[in-house]
């Protein structure tokens, strides 16, 4: 089954709890001993609803945004305010375009079930060199050292930049139990945050345990007439100068930045 029509699937059915899996959906305020978060909107920005957003990183005022589908995916440099795309690379057809991260001079972009990690100059959107991989490619972003990468699982790899060579992998566990479908991820204040899969929620990871320290409500951004309308939230992105969070989806309209509260106290 594709990831598109696994969507729908289990859209239809409900959310499962798996035994050995991590309970999902969590409670409204705490799984185990796992804080929750909600948000309040601080901004609201356009979105290109035609893009199938499956990576997204705020670098020197702009955005870099990487989408998906056989045949539409690309890499684009956006503009926050506007929504413009200010530039932008069509991907072959035969490619299913998965997470982005900017690394220093390079834009470098994981496919879905190719096996192949996309380099370009980050100027120019120039190929400059590919990396091959074991797997499905999701989420990618870094820690200013290492490249992370989800897969689906619940394992992060710790990738090195240069020779995307696996270093290690991070287990992820909420309340003792593991974590699977890790989707875009972000690193932020020193956590990776990573969507979860066919869900409006967003789990806080320490990397050096894997441990979910906290997960964020998501829930309601759009109207229910504007979320019929869109794929599943995937896109997070952080202006660590200003201190500024940003979220958005798959063929969503609008582009979200939020500020975190801490719910039940």
């Amino acid at each position: 089954m594709s990831r598109i029509a696994a969507i729908t699937f289990i859209m239809s059915i409900g959310f499962l709890r798996t035994p050995g899996f991590a309970a999902w959906p969590p409670p409204s305020g705490l799984q185990g001993n796992v804080p929750m978060y909600g948000y309040t909107i601080q901004h609201v920005y356009p979105h290109d609803p035609a893009a199938f957003t499956q990576g997204l990183q705020y670098v020197d005022g702009v955005l870099y945004e990487g989408t998906g589908l056989n045949g539409k995916s690309s890499i684009r440099k956006v503009e926050l305010a506007s929504g413009t795309v200010l530039q932008k690379r069509d991907v072959a057809a035969e490619y299913f375009g998965e997470g982005v991260v900017v690394f220093k001079s390079d834009l470098i972009e994981l496919t879905w079930q190719s096996h192949v990690a996309f380099v370009y100059d980050r100027a120019t959107f120039q190929p400059k060199k590919r990396f091959s991989y074991a797997g499905e490619g999701w989420g990618l972003t870094h820690n200013g050292t290492n490249l992370i990468m989800s897969d689906g699982s619940d394992e992060l790899r710790v990738l090195d930049p240069l020779t995307f060579a696996e270093k290690r992998r991070i287990k992820v566990t909420a309340a003792g139990a593991p974590l699977r479908n890790l989707n875009e991820l972000e690193y932020v204040k020193g956590e990776i945050f990573a969507n979860v899969w066919t869900t409006d929620y967003v789990a806080r990871i320490a990397p050096d345990t894997g441990r979910v320290a906290g997960y964020i409500d998501l829930r309601g951004l759009l109207t229910p007439a504007e979320r019929a309308a869109t794929d599943v939230l995937n896109g997070i992105a952080y202006d660590a100068a200003g201190d500024r969070l940003f979220v958005t989806g798959k063929l969503w309209p609008k582009l979200f930045e939020v500020k975190l509260v801490r719910k039940g106290g």
